[in-house]
């Protein structure tokens, strides 16, 4: 299956690294790279709509416009497209916000490109929201922190939830990635990936900061 993606980002080491890395990929193919949010809607506005890239990996921290803003800007423009934020920053503020803005996954810089990759498959073939296991942990450690009403209880993980699956579900929402469950379960990451798919279809959540949430709402597991 082969994938349409942009990049922005407004270092250009970074732009070179990151465009070294796709350039190993031949079923990836850049429709552009832009150099701060003001360029990526420009680029995207001239853009017939069979052009639009499927994938855009966001940088943060950017002159003139951030990543934060265009993403926000841009998803009720463009539907159709994901937004995986690309950065060095994984503040649990900047993680939210950039989630809150509409983005689709958070992704550490340093990632290699099998990650990269994944990624896209997992936006655009099975609805996830990948994130790198440290921001993964961010996530979760900021739920810890947060007070849970007094009349809260503890409830089981619902019942059209398998046990294959709640086991896959506990080490999602304690940040491991698909690959670290598959080998653990001795089982294929693709066989991985589907169950997390049944997992948000059966809970009704698009992402997995939204299990992290509703698994630490409902205090599933011993997070």
């Amino acid at each position: 299956m082969n994938y349409t993606i942009a990049l922005v980002e407004d270092n250009s080491v970074n732009r070179n690294t990151f465009l070294q890395k796709i350039s190993l990929l031949k079923n990836l193919e850049m429709v552009f790279v832009a150099v701060n949010g003001h360029d990526c809607m420009e680029q995207l506005k001239g853009l017939p709509p069979a052009k639009i890239p499927q994938v855009i990996f966001m940088d943060l921290e950017m002159p003139g416009m951030d990543g934060t803003k265009t993403i926000r800007l841009s998803s009720p423009l463009y539907p159709q497209v994901h937004f995986i934020v690309l950065t060095v920053f994984d503040e649990e503020e900047k993680i939210f916000e950039a989630i809150r803005a509409g983005a689709s996954g958070y992704l550490l810089k340093h990632e290699p490109v099998e990650v990269l990759y994944d990624a896209v498959v997992n936006v655009m073939e099975y609805g996830g929201a990948p994130m790198s296991p440290a921001i993964a942990r961010k996530t979760l450690q900021l739920m810890k922190r947060s007070p849970a009403p007094d009349q809260q209880t503890s409830q089981s993980v619902p019942e059209n939830i398998t046990k294959r699956e709640e086991e896959i579900l506990e080490k999602m929402v304690n940040g491991w990635d698909a690959k670290q469950i598959g080998s653990v379960l001795d089982i294929s990451t693709t066989t991985v990936r589907k169950h997390i798919a049944n997992i948000y279809q059966k809970l009704h959540v698009q992402s997995r900061a939204g299990l992290i949430s509703m698994a630490h709402h409902n205090k599933w597991f011993n997070l």
